[in-house]
């Protein structure tokens, strides 16, 4: 492999995650942010970075690909100039403000023959590519429901409210692992701090065959919790990614001991190892790989449409 020469665009929290991952793959790294102070303050974490203020100055570079880790309402405008330079981009989540967002960034794909990524992180977890395998080998059986709780205390932006800020790595999950769209998704929640802007939501999704679910989201929550569950008919899978070990249980039915069906047992639980590489690295190497010419499978335009259809069919239960 070339030197590889990835630009990131915003240098907030996330912005920083990918610099410090982008370093530990041995890419060389540049940074655009229009904020002098938080450029500045950038440059003292990483001074081996090329930085810039305007993304004018960026494009002189050629960087091989860029990833826009700016707030939502930009990434439609940025994901549209860099498609047209014909650069490789990564967007992170949610792809856009709007489907028709995302439809015009599809357009510009289309127009200049581009390549993009949508950052649903998850999908590039080990826990969770374990927990797909599983699913396909048929382990658990048929699916019969998904729920995730992505609850936390901490920033409350004023952009986008908790639904469209959490929910679209648990869209995504639910996409992956059902292999389908669903057909109802109904919504409800509160908007206690911001009018219009809920803090709290749980949305509910059935899906064509069969498989229903709900995913609770919240930042007023007192503590941290990233759990997913996926029952199926032969049994359930429990990730806790916000547990300290990160463990992936499964819980196997006790089909000889069940007397009947309203007494059901599980078997004792059994830890599933997974690989421990990080996600962000995960996801990076991939990205790279498609800059070099690999076709994209996962995270692509028509995923990250899917996710924006998703949450503005919640939008509209929500608000109505």
């Amino acid at each position: 492999m070339k030197n590889m020469k990835i630009c990131v665009i915003g240098g907030g929290n996330w912005g920083k995650n990918h610099i410090k991952t982008l370093f530990s793959l041995n890419v060389s790294v540049g940074c655009v942010d229009t904020n002098l102070d938080q450029l500045n303050r950038i440059k003292k974490l990483f001074p081996d970075v090329n930085y810039f203020n305007k993304m004018e100055e960026a494009f002189k570079e050629n960087f091989d690909g860029y990833i826009i880790a700016t707030p939502p309402s930009t990434h439609s405008e940025l994901a549209k100039l860099i498609i047209s330079k014909n650069k490789p981009v990564l967007v992170e989540k949610p792809l856009s403000l709007t489907l028709k967002e995302a439809q015009d960034i599809k357009s510009y794909l289309e127009k200049f023959d581009g390549k993009l990524v949508v950052g649903h992180l998850l999908l590039f977890h080990p826990a969770i590519l374990k927990i797909k395998s599983m699913i396909n080998e048929g382990k658990i059986g048929k699916i019969q429901y998904i729920y995730s709780n992505r609850l936390n205390l901490g920033t409350v932006r004023n952009d986008e409210n908790v639904f469209w800020s959490f929910a679209p790595h648990d869209i995504s999950l639910f996409q992956f692992f059902s292999n389908s769209f669903p057909f109802e998704v109904v919504s409800m929640g509160r908007d206690f701090l911001q009018k219009n802007i809920h803090d709290t939501t749980i949305t509910y999704l059935k899906y064509p065959n069969e498989i229903q679910g709900h995913i609770y989201v919240s930042w007023l929550h007192p503590f941290k919790e990233h759990r997913l569950v996926i029952i199926g008919s032969k049994g359930t899978l429990h990730f806790e990614d916000s547990a300290e070990n990160k463990p992936l249980l499964f819980y196997e039915k006790d089909d000889e001991e069940q007397e009947s069906k309203t007494l059901l047992k599980n078997k004792i639980s059994k830890e599933i190892e997974y690989e421990g590489a990080m996600p962000l690295e995960n996801e990076l190497k991939y990205f790279i790989r498609i800059i070099e010419g690999h076709q994209i499978n996962i995270a692509d335009i028509n995923e990250g449409i899917d996710v924006i259809k998703i949450l503005e069919m919640a939008s509209k239960s929500l608000n109505s």
